[in-house]
């Protein structure tokens, strides 16, 4: 019988798991899942699969994983667990084995993305405390370590690079998969100019020749650049100074505004899913989904410079891989890179939506995020170099 691999995706209420059955270096997915509203009445999802269950803690939601999969008979034994980590600071450019001195470095990363980390790392604990199964640490930072110095950096004294204040990027896993699938599938596509837009509820785009980033529009943290479903992208840093000498607000209160009540929601006042904003009848709501739309645009262009071009521009993620009216907004307004969209092909969801003589091919790649994991995770159980 074959065996398997774990992944974990560990939110702050959620998490995601899948199992791949693993044959010698090659994976299939064997399924897929997620554990709802911990801290409250769970809910567990796995295929057709979905009851409450008891879930107070991650701890609790994980052991109730782990007699779900030892009561299927057809896993055979679990090799290990693959972990998403949002952050691998300037220490972490591949996967890792964790250990305890592993944990204490990323727990010291936690302030530099606090809506992910402590949680992610949550889901290690627990499993650490739960089994010894070797766990390995995946992170969202790492794709973007072969950029150079000089993009990585911003314009203040010297001592504070030093201390890890640069620009780190993230979504590398998904930027990874892009990669690692045209690599495999498009090897034209890969050897070029490509632009990734993954846009979802958090959303960056980052610029690959080769299949490595050279710049992308996240920065320290996962504030910067496009807006995002509840997190407000680029801003002025003379914005954060007024709010704190005017307004009175301290650290806290800033990230709390910046992380959770800002981006589409803010803007709109009707929520944070873009499908919910193409929807609403809202005056406000068309002016958040136009604002993003706006920013994708102003974002792709910076990002067209740092490669001096475009060959390819692929959509991903939730909003990128589904909404057609953003994508169809984007390229109206992006005619000017000699964009030509292809409507039917749009409406259809193809995978390339681009009309024939468009400048720049418009391609849509949906990502798999937890099988990139799986896939690193195995080559560091296996003692061989990631993909």
């Amino acid at each position: 019988m074959a065996d398997s691999l774990l992944v974990l995706n560990a939110g702050s209420s959620s998490i995601k798991f899948a199992v791949y059955r693993v044959g010698g270096s090659e994976l299939s997915l064997k399924t897929k899942g997620q554990i709802e509203n911990i801290g409250g009445q769970g809910r567990f999802h796995a295929g057709e699969l979905s009851r409450e269950i008891p879930a107070a803690n991650h701890a609790e939601a994980l052991a109730h994983l782990k007699g779900w999969l030892q009561e299927q008979d057809d896993l055979g034994d679990l090799l290990g667990v693959g972990h998403r980590v949002t952050h691998g600071g300037a220490n972490f450019s591949k996967p890792v084995l964790i250990d305890d001195k592993v944990l204490t470095e990323l727990r010291a990363l936690n302030p530099l993305a606090p809506l992910h980390q402590p949680h992610n790392l949550s889901g290690i604990d627990a499993v650490r405390a739960a089994n010894d199964l070797p766990s390995v640490a995946c992170f969202d930072t790492a794709f973007h370590t072969t950029q150079p110095e000089l993009v990585k950096r911003f314009a203040l004294p010297e001592r504070l690079y030093r201390q890890g204040v640069r620009r780190y990027g993230f979504h590398g896993l998904s930027y990874a998969y892009i990669a690692h699938y045209l690599a495999r599938e498009l090897p034209a596509v890969h050897g070029g100019k490509v632009l990734v837009a993954h846009l979802g509820n958090g959303a960056s785009l980052c610029a690959m020749v080769n299949g490595r980033s050279l710049e992308t529009s996240m920065g320290f943290s996962a504030l910067d650049g496009l807006c995002m479903g509840t997190r407000c992208g680029r801003i002025d840093p003379g914005v954060l100074l007024y709010l704190m000498q005017s307004e009175g607000m301290d650290a806290q209160d800033l990230e709390d505004l910046l992380y959770r009540q800002s981006g589409l929601l803010g803007l709109s006042g009707v929520g944070s899913d873009m499908r919910q904003l193409l929807e609403s009848p809202e005056p406000s709501a068309d002016l958040a989904v136009n604002y993003f739309v706006h920013q994708l645009n102003r974002e792709v262009g910076a990002l067209a410079a740092t490669m001096g071009g475009i060959d390819t521009l692929v959509f991903t993620g939730g909003i990128g891989e589904n909404s057609r009216p953003v994508r169809a907004r984007f390229a109206k307004q992006a005619k000017w890179l000699g964009i030509t969209i292809d409507a039917t092909a749009n409406d259809n969801n193809a995978s390339v939506i681009s009309a024939p003589g468009s400048r720049v091919e418009l391609r849509v790649i949906p990502t798999d995020e937890e099988l990139m994991i799986a896939h690193q995770t195995l080559a560091i159980l296996q003692d061989r170099e990631p993909d």
